[in-house]
Parts: C-alpha cells; sequence; structure tokens
C-alpha cells in the first residue's frame, strides 16, 4: 500500500517524527509531505492519505484526501488530538499506524466551513480563541490541561462580546454572548464538546452562549465539559447548512485562532472518509 503522509513535526506530542518508520514498519510504501500542495500532488499515486499532527492539521488533509476520493486515516499526535477522541481512534502512535496502513473500514464524514477554512472539530467565537492564546505557551509543560488553564484565565478577563448569529437565514441570536460555537465533531479544548453535533448528519450544530454573570459562566464552562450545556436554560442551539456570525470576534477553529469580523460557515455532507477499523 502506497501512503501519502501528511506530518506535522510541530505538534505536541512528538509521535509525528516516528509515523513515517512506524507505517513503513507495518508494510506501508510512504510518501511524505510537509503541506498540502505536496500532499496533494502525492496523492495522485497513493491509495490512501494519513496525517500524522494535532487537530489542526486533520481537516486540511480531509480536504485533500475527499478531493482525491482517498480514504483518510488519523494518527494523533498533537497537544488535545479531540478528533481522535471524538472518533474514537486509537491514541498510541504504533496502534494508529497499524490502523491508518490495514484498516478497512470507513466513515463518511462532513466537512465544515468557515469561509473556506475546513475544520472537522468546531470553530468557536469568543472566550474559546482567547482561552487557545493563553494555554498556547504552557502546552509543553501542560499538555492538555493548558487549555483548563487558559479557559479559566479567559472567563475571568475577557468578553462578552456583542453579535448576531444567523442560521439558514434566520436570526437566532442578537445581543452579548461569551461564545458562539458552530460545530462538526462538536470536541474541542481538550475535552469540551456539544453533545448533539453529529459530523455525519451534514449540519451544523450553532450554539450561542449568552452574556451574564462570571458565575454562570462557570455553570456553562461545566456544561460544556459534560457536553450538557445546550440543556442549560438560555443557551441558544440549533443546526442548519449555512450560519452566520456578525461582530468583532476572534475564532479557535480545530485549534487555530482567526480573525473575523463577519463570518459565514458552511458544510459538505460525506465530504471524506475516515478509517475507523
Amino acid at each position: 500500500m502506497i501512503v501519502a503522509l501528511l506530518a506535522n513535526s510541530g505538534s505536541g506530542s512528538g509521535g509525528a517524527s516516528a509515523t513515517e518508520e512506524r507505517l513503513r514498519g507495518w508494510g506501508a510504501e510512504v510518501q511524505l509531505s510537509e503541506n498540502t500542495d505536496a500532499l496533494e500532488a502525492a496523492a495522485g499515486t497513493a491509495d490512501r492519505i494519513v496525517v500524522a499532527g494535532g487537530d489542526g492539521s486533520v481537516a486540511p488533509a480531509a480536504a485533500v484526501a475527499g478531493s482525491a476520493g482517498l480514504p483518510l486515516a488519523v494518527v494523533p499526535c498533537g497537544t488535545a488530538n479531540d478528533f481522535a477522541r471524538a472518533m474514537e481512534l486509537p491514541s498510541d502512535v504504533d496502534e494508529a499506524c497499524r490502523l491508518a496502513v490495514r484498516g478497512e473500514r470507513t466513515r463518511a464524514l462532513e466537512l465544515g466551513r468557515m469561509g473556506e477554512r475546513p475544520f472537522v472539530n468546531v470553530a468557536s467565537g469568543g472566550l474559546a480563541a482567547v482561552a487557545a492564546r493563553r494555554a498556547d505557551p504552557l502546552k509543553g509543560r501542560l499538555g492538555q490541561f493548558a487549555y483548563l488553564w487558559g479557559a479559566v484565565h479567559a472567563g475571568a478577563s475577557s468578553g462578552p462580546w456583542e453579535c448576531r448569529v444567523r442560521c439558514d437565514g434566520r436570526e437566532v441570536f442578537s445581543g452579548g454572548a461569551w461564545q458562539v460555537i458552530v460545530a462538526s465533531s462538536g470536541a474541542f479544548g481538550g475535552g469540551s464538546e456539544i453533545a448533539e453535533a453529529d459530523p455525519t448528519d451534514g449540519m451544523l450544530d450553532v450554539t450561542v452562549i449568552p452574556a451574564g454573570s462570571r458565575l454562570r459562566l462557570a455553570q456553562r464552562a461545566a456544561g460544556l465539559r459534560s457536553g450538557a450545556v445546550t440543556e442549560q436554560r438560555g443557551v441558544v442551539h440549533t443546526r442548519g447548512r449555512a450560519a452566520e456570525v456578525d461582530g468583532d470576534l476572534e475564532y479557535n477553529v480545530d485549534g487555530e485562532v482567526v480573525a473575523e469580523t463577519s463570518a459565514r460557515f458552511g458544510v459538505s455532507h460525506g465530504a471524506f472518509r475516515l478509517v475507523v477499523g
């Protein structure tokens, strides 16, 4: 089997540096790529695509895999690895490499987009972006606990933000908000989630956490960790194929911070096939 490997050597666990060798150990012929342009070129002669890195690496590789009509396998080598957790993929690098080469069962998944930027987990505006900035310098020391520290610090010192949210052309929220979450898999922040999000249904889950007291914000944070925040009174939750958010927000898009005052979101149903077993 020929695999086109996109390896992110800067990801958290350092496992990406060993991925090529381990894939070869499981019998694969490996074509190593360091960016998506090279990956697109390698995909022309590959049997499948493998991405080794953090959450931010998965969606670009998924977009290439979907376009090439090839299965995608994920070797999680990041700090949080939220996508791998949500999809119940192996966390062990060697086991993930075995699945990448020997796995035969695939699952069709959607691909969300914020403008032209793809995402597989969430695009989360407001506190999530501030938390990501706070967590970034601490990842080496604290691992995924850096996200928890970042969230606590952000909640104590930032926001809320004024915004207007529409879903499929219908206004669903206007006012101050701590966070606006547009979800595909729904997993983010090293263990938080929107439990209702289903990456197979071709629909985006849009959740708005409205402004309120910081005591109430702590309850919202607990709801995000348990996956039950959409059940809390006052939280807005809806689904649609398109969403629009207007407001001076920064977004955490699968771990990458992006500023956007007028964000447009869409989703492609069954955009790629993930190797799962």
